[in-house]
Formats: C-alpha cells, structure tokens, sequence
C-alpha cells in the first residue's frame, strides 16, 4: 500500500501494477478566519493515551485504515512538528484525538477520532479547532485534511469548519506481491 498519493505521484506505482484500492477527498484552510469551538476538557496525550488512543481509533475507522502502535509513530512523526491531543472525561479517560502536523508554514490535520459514544458532542470539532489555531499560531498559513469520499460526515465537519475543496483527488494505491 502507498501513502495518500496526487495523481502525478501514482504514475510509477501504476505502471508496476499498483491500482487504486481508496479515493480521497482534500480539503483545505487559509487559516484567516477560524471558527469557534465548545468548550472541552483536554489535555497533551502522553505515552500512558496510547491503549485507549488506538481502541479509539479501532472502533472509528474500518480496518483499511485502522493505526496500530507503529501507524500511530508514523502519524506522529510524518511532520517535523506535531501537536497530539486528548479529549477527556471528567474522571481523565480519553474518548476523542487529533494529530495535527507543521511543516514550515504548511499544516496537516494528520488524525482524528471520536469514540462511537461521544460523537455528535462537539470534541471532533473543539479538537480540529485547536488545531488550527496551534497551526496558526505557529505562522502556517494553509491546513489541510484528507478523507475518505464516503466519509461525508468528516467532510461536513471540514467544511462546516471552513476547509474547501481542492480541485485534486489523492489516491491510495496498493498491488499484490509475490514471491
């Protein structure tokens, strides 16, 4: 399997026999005017998140794109710079994430996650938010996110939240090996 990868990337993965296993959507923020959040109790995430952090992640997302512990590394670690966040309970127990990545001036909402019984509460957005204003803080001047096409929740959520979208699909690409 490839990365998320714009059109003019896939042409060598497709010519060895890569095809299209995922379509995506990219959207993205200038950052000028951000929106408002609700209030929620959060916190860094730290070593001790990462059991409840992947269980979270598991039960958001269908296997194709669940993280293990090294796929949340790499999620943690694809930017020079990385602002990794927990929504919690009052008892401390997370229940939602985000990653958000800086390169330069450029930002990425690298992960975001929301256990089943919390959705709809308003953590998705508070968290995106403080992303963006972390980015923007920072001086980036662009964020951007990908989804799934059939994700049209998290697409309305971005663009409730002031992401467009570009005019270009990312792909994720995968082949069979053999021996």
């Amino acid at each position: 399997m490839t990365s998320a990868l714009l059109p003019h990337e896939q042409e060598a993965f497709v010519s060895v026999g890569f095809a299209v296993e995922e379509q995506l959507l990219l959207l993205a923020h200038d950052l000028r005017v951000l929106p408002d959040a609700p209030p929620l109790l959060s916190r860094r995430a730290g070593l001790a998140d990462r059991p409840e952090v992947l269980a979270i992640d598991t039960l958001s997302f269908p296997l194709f794109w669940q993280l293990d512990d090294s796929g949340l590394d790499e999620a943690l670690s694809a930017t020079p710079r990385a602002r990794f966040r927990v929504a919690i309970d009052p008892d401390g127990t997370p229940y939602a994430y985000a990653i958000t990545g800086r390169a330069g001036r450029r930002g990425y909402l690298q992960r975001l996650a929301v256990h089943p019984d919390h959705r709809r509460e308003g953590a998705a957005r508070a968290l995106v938010v403080d992303g963006l204003r972390w980015l923007r803080r920072w001086r980036a001047d662009r964020a951007l996110v990908n989804t799934q096409e059939e994700n049209t929740a998290a697409a309305a959520l971005y663009r409730d939240l002031g992401f467009r979208p570009e005019p270009v699909r990312l792909s994720v690409l995968g082949a069979v090996l053999t021996a």
